[in-house]
């Protein structure tokens, strides 16, 4: 990687045409959304359209998410045999209520037994190939059972290529501030593997600070580039050195979201699921920008792209970056909240029968979300 920049996989984010569109502006490793293993293994449509990728993505990138060793390895298999993918990714940190419940994401490596089970599988597969293999894990439960220097060294000690840490834990959500002193404390504790750090990142200033103050080999980025494709293209800037920042009037933004909408009804091949998925986008993309509230409530109902050159049309295309107000977080940063986990899960460290009952059950396709 020229730059080290990671786009996070997200979940109804990061599918072709976001991808696309910030390939566009610079340069980086760009992963699909999350996709289940054993709705992979089923070849189900939603899981392939997921893990396809256009044909000048230079790696490959395929996150996977599941809780079951034998169906995590199944999956790699696949990924792996069928030439699908060029880098892997394992989901230790979702913290949606849905998943943890189950034991999966931010909940599993609390299980130490299942955790390793899966990450020496995974690589065991994906070595067939010489296909790197990482992890993306949050500090752990909560602030009273934290797992990720344990994880972190269970992963380096079973070969995976890189491990990425966000700075908060499951409880947190996405309130707060990341903990970047636990980054930094994850890059001095695995001084022989590669240690990326997310959580935080708005600007390429941040990505910048982030290296610098934890040491990290490179930087994840997830919500801030929601609405700011663009800002790859300043990560790329800051970290050769140079000044130049992308400060898109109006009009440019205006141009970026048309497009991003052309991409999206290309990848879904479908106008109607294209025009969708670009409406829960508009918010982030005009964030700071005087657009006004009633336009505002027709681009997040658009239902074509006729429809949408019109409402595009109707904005100043002449309005200046506004600054200050369109930088910052986006997205729902959520509260605290207690984790929801499976009954018992944190009395041990390893699983019990029934835990491992609910764990089989859990083998659903959380791929949406």
């Amino acid at each position: 990687m020229d730059t080290p920049v990671i786009l996070a996989p997200m979940a109804g984010i990061t599918n072709k045409a976001f991808r696309r569109l910030c390939r566009e502006y610079g340069g980086g490793l760009y992963v699909s959304e999350m996709v289940t293993s054993r709705a992979l293994v089923e070849r189900s449509p939603e899981s392939l359209r997921i893990i396809s990728h256009d044909p000048d993505e230079r790696v490959r990138s395929v996150q996977l998410y599941g809780v079951d060793p034998a169906t995590v390895g199944a999956a790699v298999r696949l990924l792996v045999e069928e030439d699908r993918a060029d880098h892997i990714d394992l989901n230790f940190g979702c913290p949606v209520p849905k998943v943890t419940r189950k034991g999966g994401g931010a909940a599993l490596p609390w299980k130490l037994d299942l955790f390793t089970a899966i990450v020496q599988t995974a690589v065991r597969e994906a070595s067939r190939a010489e296909v790197p293999l990482t992890i993306k894990m949050r500090k752990g439960i909560d602030e009273d059972h934290l797992t990720f220097l344990e994880a972190g060294r269970i992963a380096r000690d079973s070969g995976v290529a890189a491990v990425a840490l966000h700075g908060r834990t499951a409880s947190q959500f996405y309130s707060g501030k990341a903990d970047w002193n636990a980054i930094a404390e994850l890059r001095a504790a695995l001084p022989d593997v590669p240690v990326l750090g997310n959580g935080d990142i708005w600007s390429a200033e941040d990505a910048v600070r982030m290296v610098q103050q934890t040491g990290v080999d490179g930087v994840v980025v997830g919500r801030g580039c929601q609405g700011r494709p663009w800002l790859f293209g300043d990560l790329v800037n800051a970290f050769e050195g140079r000044a130049e920042r992308h400060r898109p009037g109006l009009g440019a933004v205006a141009r970026a979201v048309y497009r991003h909408a052309e991409l999206l009804v290309e990848t879904f091949g479908n106008e109607m699921m294209g025009l969708r998925d670009i409406r829960k986008h508009m918010a982030w993309y005009f964030k700071g920008y005087v657009v006004g509230g009633e336009l505002r409530a027709k681009l997040a109902t658009v239902p074509t792209l006729e429809v949408l050159r019109e409402l595009l049309s109707e904005l100043d295309h002449d309005l200046p970056y506004p600054g200050q107000d369109a930088e910052g977080p986006r997205g729902r940063a959520g509260s605290p909240k207690r984790t929801s986990l499976p009954e018992r899960w944190l009395d041990a460290r390893t699983l019990n029968e029934d835990q491992r009952g609910v764990i089989a059950a859990a083998e659903l396709d959380v791929s949406g979300g």
